[in-house]
């Protein structure tokens, strides 16, 4: 029965996107994946998307809880989300989603 309980149980995934100044992409990745290392109890998965040739991009990054990822806003995640903020053209439009829906492949 638990296992049902868990299914039912949605994650969310926090979602931002954003546009970093001419050629700094690649810094702003290095620190997305420093912020991302940081991350503990509740961390699900992250993905980093960028289109391709030019300096935008949407970071995805799914978590069990709204409180779990909260919990991992530390000392060290803000230091490098301070590092972060000049590389951006603009500040980025971000959003907490519930997931509602999730359809994986079927296995061969």
């Amino acid at each position: 029965m638990s296992e049902f309980l868990d299914f039912l149980r949605h994650q969310f995934a926090y979602v931002a996107i954003g546009e970093f100044k001419p050629g700094k992409f690649e810094a702003a990745e290095q620190l997305f994946e420093k912020a991302v290392a940081t991350y503990a109890t509740g961390f699900k998965g992250a993905y980093l998307l960028q289109l391709p040739n030019t300096d935008k991009g949407i970071a995805i990054i799914f978590w069990e809880s709204v409180e779990e990822m909260a919990a991992n806003q530390s000392e060290a995640y803000q230091e490098i989300l301070k590092q972060m903020t000049p590389l951006f053209a603009k500040i980025p439009d971000s959003n907490v989603y519930e997931i509602v829906s999730e359809i994986q492949p079927k296995s061969e």
